[in-house]
């Protein structure tokens, strides 16, 4: 998304929301959108198949025994 996307799309769901958006806290808003949309980039970049299924469930695994 463009800059100009971006703030478009905060307003317009601040708005909807009926979330009231302080001039102090803009920046700070369209700053973490912006790193979110870039997340969003990077998931979309990997392909995935038909035959890709999702997991059954999450486990989450702590650092300590990923070195295991």
């Amino acid at each position: 998304m463009t800059p100009v996307q971006i703030e478009t799309y905060v307003d317009a769901a601040a708005a909807a929301l009926g979330l009231r958006l302080r001039p102090e806290h803009r920046a700070g808003v369209l700053g973490y959108f912006t790193l979110a949309a870039g997340f969003a980039d990077i998931v979309e970049a990997v392909p995935l198949a038909p035959s890709h299924e999702p997991a059954v469930t999450f486990v989450p695994v702590s650092p300590t025994e990923q070195e295991q």
